[in-house]
């Protein structure tokens, strides 16, 4: 008997063109411990709520739609799900999307964290571009492209492994 992979999501959007360059695919982690003021989000913030979801389904169903350029982990803070969206992750790499990810933690954090805590390597090492940093109310600009505050940042998560300094994208 097969034993089914999980996930806790509050939603997924099918089809997006807001949370990264072209057709994405966005799964909406449940579970956030930054309760950023003015979260655009608040109802992901509890650990509770949201549903499971099988992964495998998922990423099969990512197989079906020959129009997406690539798949974005939004939240809630899918590093709270390390473990569950690294798995997902090597999976859609399988099928050469590329893959954005928001967490509000900041780069140098998860780098200097990501052997002690649990799928944060593996997790990190899936990522193509990284918005990384809470959200700060006053530093909001509605014309910042793919992010919301000014002081979160788009990293080029394997340029920035690669040369040990953090590679901003500029959109």
């Amino acid at each position: 008997m097969k034993q089914t992979k999980t996930i806790r999501l509050a939603g997924i959007s099918y089809e997006s063109l807001v949370n990264g360059p072209g057709m994405r695919r966005v799964f909406f982690s449940q579970g956030c411990k930054h309760n950023c003021k003015g979260c655009f989000n608040p109802s992901t913030h509890s650990f509770d709520d949201g549903e499971l979801k099988d992964m495998d389904e998922l990423v099969n169903d990512i197989k079906q739609n020959p129009i997406l350029h690539g798949v974005t982990f939004s939240g809630g803070d899918p590093l709270e799900q390390a473990e569950e969206f690294a798995y997902m992750g090597e999976k859609i790499k399988e099928l050469g999307l590329d893959i954005w990810c928001y967490t509000g933690y900041k780069f140098e954090y998860i780098f200097e964290n990501r052997f002690e805590i649990k799928g944060w390597n593996r997790l990190l090492n899936c990522i193509d571009v990284l918005v990384d940093g809470r959200f700060e109310e006053k530093k909001y600009n509605p014309k910042l492209k793919f992010r919301g505050s000014s002081n979160q940042r788009i990293i080029d998560v394997k340029k920035t492994l690669k040369s040990k300094s953090i590679q901003i994208l500029n959109y």
